[in-house]
């Protein structure tokens, strides 16, 4: 499957490791792509939950999804300021239909103060159990949750102003905002 261009639309699939649908957001803008990352932005997405529950963001959010790393980063712009909310996660795949991962519970909420939470460990161990979720899995998953404390520790990556700046403004553009 070829990667998405510069200002098209993608669908995206979050799947639990039982292989159930998720959630899916219905169309993110596409601002860069690479070998191994793509970067996109929701504005008023439409996001449907795997019980037919449907919402629409509030904010415009930079979407940040990687081949390599076992998370995904997602910087909410707001008027106090950028909240990031990290998923534990499968590296992307992406095929005809959508951008897909496997969503593994936990999460990292950064507040604009930069106060981290990780949240969801209860439901993380819950549905380890019940999933059968492998050792090896939980070795990986760990392991990326140090790779993400020290990117939010360093302001790497998605974690920089400038970086928020640069993406938000270059969907301004694309979008004609």
């Amino acid at each position: 499957m070829r990667m998405p261009k510069e200002g098209e639309f993608v669908s995206i699939q979050s799947y639990k490791h039982d292989g159930n649908l998720h959630r899916t957001w219905r169309d993110t803008m596409v601002l860069k792509t690479s070998e191994q990352s793509l970067i996109g932005l929701n504005d008023h997405t439409l996001v449907t939950e795997s019980d037919g529950r449907r919402w629409v963001t509030r904010e415009p959010a930079i979407v940040y999804f990687h081949k390599k790393y076992w998370f995904n980063i997602v910087a909410m712009i707001r008027e106090k300021g950028v909240s990031y909310y990290c998923n534990l996660a499968s590296p992307f795949v992406l095929d005809e239909e959508a951008l897909k991962y496997i969503d593994y519970d936990l999460d990292i909420k950064v507040f604009p103060d930069g106060e981290k939470r990780l949240l969801d460990v209860d439901e993380y161990e819950l549905h380890g159990k019940l999933m059968h979720y492998p050792n090896d899995i939980d070795y990986i998953l760990k392991e990326n949750v140090k790779i993400l404390v020290d990117w939010i520790n360093n302001g790497k990556g998605p974690f920089s102003q400038g970086y928020v700046d640069i993406w938000y403004n270059r969907y301004k553009q694309l979008s004609h905002k």
